[in-house]
């Protein structure tokens, strides 16, 4: 019997922090072909096993739409403060930017998407970005796509190359302290790797059942655990 054809991953966010580990990791995953959309050409991650076309994001999902992969996986996100403050500079990348990329991909029938969003997410809250997040989660959850994945880490760990961000960096230095007292239900604000998000969104290339998705700190880490090899899914998964 001939062995399956690896799935086809296009990636948005490629630069960032999610989107460089997954990037360094394309060497470790024979099941899967990654194929990265950036703005400028950056250096690929020593072992990386991919390919990356340069566009402007205005095209983004017009070449997301050639490409018609199996799975399109958003890492795209900004700060207020790199957005100059401004709100609607902020949206354009956190919500504009990942739903013209997410139809261009329900368009050319894409089966799945898989985008990071953030815990506390809701479109009705006061807060700017747990707003943004929000109506990003629900216009892309009613878009065409068979299956579609949001993870919603807790404060992201991992190094940043080109954007430092002062309160996290020392909420990551103090995380092993204060994540001891986050239980119950303040399980899902603990930090995590940004690695261990990586290694889920990778995971979740594999999953086969059909629905609507959404991944706290805890399901992220469990998804490398629960990884098929590209089996039908059982019922109930």
């Amino acid at each position: 019997m001939s062995e399956q054809a690896p799935v086809h991953m296009v990636l948005v966010g490629a630069t960032g922090l999610v989107g460089r580990e997954i990037m360094a990791r394309s060497g470790t995953h024979p099941d899967i072909r990654l194929t990265a959309i950036a703005r400028r050409e950056v250096p690929l991650p020593e072992g990386a096993r991919m390919e990356m076309i340069i566009a402007d994001p205005e095209s983004w999902g017009q070449v997301i739409a050639q490409l018609a992969p199996d799975v399109l996986a958003s890492a795209l996100g900004t700060t207020f403060r790199k957005a100059g403050r401004d709100e609607a500079a902020f949206q354009a990348v956190d919500l504009e930017l990942v739903l013209r990329c997410a139809e261009g991909a329900s368009e050319a029938r894409v089966r799945q998407f898989i985008g990071i969003s953030s815990v506390g997410a809701d479109r009705f809250s006061k807060n700017l970005y747990l707003r943004t997040k929000g109506e990003m989660e629900q216009a892309v959850k009613k878009l065409s796509f068979a299956r579609v994945d949001m993870l919603r880490p807790g404060l992201l760990k991992g190094r940043r190359e080109e954007d430092p961000r002062g309160k996290e960096r020392l909420a990551a230095m103090l995380s092993p302290v204060t994540d001891l007292f986050m239980n119950g239900s303040l399980r899902q604000y603990r930090s995590i790797p940004a690695g261990a998000v990586a290694d889920a969104m990778l995971a979740m290339t594999q999953m086969r059942a059909d629905g609507r998705f959404v991944h706290d700190n805890d399901a992220i880490r469990a998804a490398p655990l629960r990884r098929s090899v590209r089996k039908p899914a059982l019922a109930g998964e």
